[in-house]
């Protein structure tokens, strides 16, 4: 301990850093900017911005509930289909074309509070299964329903009443709206004691429930946040699709277009799904057309992410750089005068920093 002046300040947690502050002040810049997308975008990009919001919604969901929750699954399309369904049901019920989009996620999320019950007692690959399951299951009860016609599907006919600029619009801030609010949601419970203890949960839930954590209760906030989310996602592709066909909309394809998100992007990271949905983006704009290749392209391309690069890229930049925009977890800032031998050593090997960081409870 020589060398150490014992007056000097303690080290101290801190949960905002400068770069985390600037990187929030940018979002909510960005944010304030697309709204106005409306007034200054053309038709084609509106549209192409209202697909990128939806994919973002998806892959901040699939990742609150496996890369946080640890929950793998690969059924989430039940929820993706249940939230266009469900749009259908209530605009044939009279309820406002635009209003039922939100209230069928909430419903849907209601939905999911008694499943949860039974689900979230099935471990590991029992989850995954049983999720897909529960996809299954929710498309032929959709297929029963006479309103859906089978595979034939129907349409949202409510909404051809307004004009197609005013629709295109509306859609497209219903959407930005519904990304800020669930991405907002996402981060204020990650940075919360709830927050922790999915993490906790996550790496060891014996470990976590001998410390007092309520390891189903917890589990069940992200589910259900989960599935809201993703049916809000599916309520937006229908406003946009306009047509309904269960086949489309409970097809496995959607979960898979999540984990190929998340993967690539950085599970377990806030920042790694936003990228991921970027980049899936993109590769849908130029290969979508390719038919069966696209498909077998992303599976191929999530594989070889997940052998050689499991922390996606994201992950990959965080534990090169210690680069986090929006950390959910805690930086230890160290004041001058603590010994070099107890301060942390920058990744390019140069001299030893005034402020050393602990990681954040990440994957």
């Amino acid at each position: 301990m020589s060398g150490w002046n014992p007056l000097a300040p303690l080290p101290a947690v801190e949960r905002w850093t400068p770069l985390a502050k600037v990187s929030a002040a940018a979002g909510v810049a960005l944010l304030v900017l697309l709204a106005l997308g409306p007034l200054i975008l053309n038709a084609n990009l509106l549209d192409k911005l209202t697909t990128l919001f939806i994919y973002v919604i998806l892959a901040l969901m699939w990742n609150a509930l496996a890369g946080y929750g640890g929950l793998v699954s690969i059924g989430q399309q039940a929820f993706f289909g249940l939230g266009a369904y469900g749009a259908i049901r209530l605009a044939d019920a009279g309820v406002n074309v635009y209003l039922s989009l939100v209230a069928s996620a909430l419903l849907v999320g209601l939905v999911a509070q008694p499943v949860s019950a039974f689900m979230l007692r099935l471990k590991a690959g029992e989850f995954a299964i049983g999720m897909w399951v529960l996809a299954e299951l929710a498309h032929l009860l959709v297929n029963l329903d006479k309103l859906v016609q089978g595979e034939t599907g129907t349409s949202l006919i409510a909404l051809t009443a307004y004009q197609a600029d005013s629709r295109r619009a509306t859609i497209y801030w219903l959407a930005l709206a519904a990304m800020a609010v669930l991405s907002g949601i996402v981060f204020a419970l990650l940075r919360s004691r709830t927050g922790a203890a999915i993490q906790a949960i996550r790496d060891d839930e014996e470990a976590a429930a001998a410390v007092g954590v309520r390891v189903l209760g917890t589990k069940r906030i992200i589910f259900i946040l989960a599935a809201t989310g993703t049916a809000m996602a599916g309520a937006l592709w229908l406003a946009t699709a306009i047509s309904f066909q269960p086949k489309t909309y409970f097809g496995v394809q959607w979960t898979a277009y999540m984990i190929f998100m998340v993967l690539v992007g950085g599970l377990g990271t806030f920042e790694g799904p936003l990228l991921g949905a970027v980049i899936f983006f993109t590769i849908e704009a130029w290969f979508g057309g390719s038919g069966v290749w696209y498909l077998v392209g992303l599976g191929g391309t999530a594989l070889a992410f997940s052998l050689l690069l499991p922390r996606g890229i994201w992950g990959a930049v965080e534990r090169r750089l210690s680069l986090r925009l929006l950390p959910v977890g805690y930086h230890l800032k160290v004041p001058l005068g603590i010994p070099e031998s107890n301060m942390t050593e920058g990744a390019s090997g140069q001299a030893p920093s005034a402020v050393a960081e602990i990681p954040p409870v990440e994957r």
